[in-house]
């Protein structure tokens, strides 16, 4: 694919609560909320991370092309439309990463290219 990944400049609102709700299935709810306004706060840190790294250190398995979500962000990046930064949470050793919302996102970007650098906050 010869597409190129544009990126929003900052997240959209209802990423953040995306990231809650997400977060408060593999944690409390008190520190899922503590995360979103860490993740909110950082907003303006952004850094940039690989597709391929962000899979591996999150343990997470790259998601088919055919997937439906990962296959409607493709689409949208062939439309040339932005896609939105993804929200990271650094965990544990067991768990060293947690994707808190951009899970399809970040595997449509492999796709296109494994090595595309993502914009993130990373809290």
């Amino acid at each position: 694919m010869a597409w190129v990944v544009k990126w929003l400049p900052k997240p959209e609102e209802h990423d953040y609560a995306a990231a809650e709700d997400y977060l408060s299935l593999v944690m409390s709810a008190k520190r899922a909320g503590e995360h979103r306004q860490k993740l909110a706060a950082a907003a303006g840190e952004m850094t940039h991370r690989k597709a391929k790294d962000i899979l591996r250190a999150s343990g997470l398995d790259l998601l088919d092309a055919t997937n439906k979500h990962v296959a409607s962000d493709l689409a949208k990046v062939a439309r040339g439309e932005p896609l939105s930064p993804i929200l990271l949470v650094r965990g544990t050793r067991r768990r060293p990463l947690i994707v808190a919302d951009g899970y399809h996102r970040v595997c449509a970007s492999y796709w296109i290219d494994e090595n595309t650098n993502i914009p993130c906050i990373l809290v």
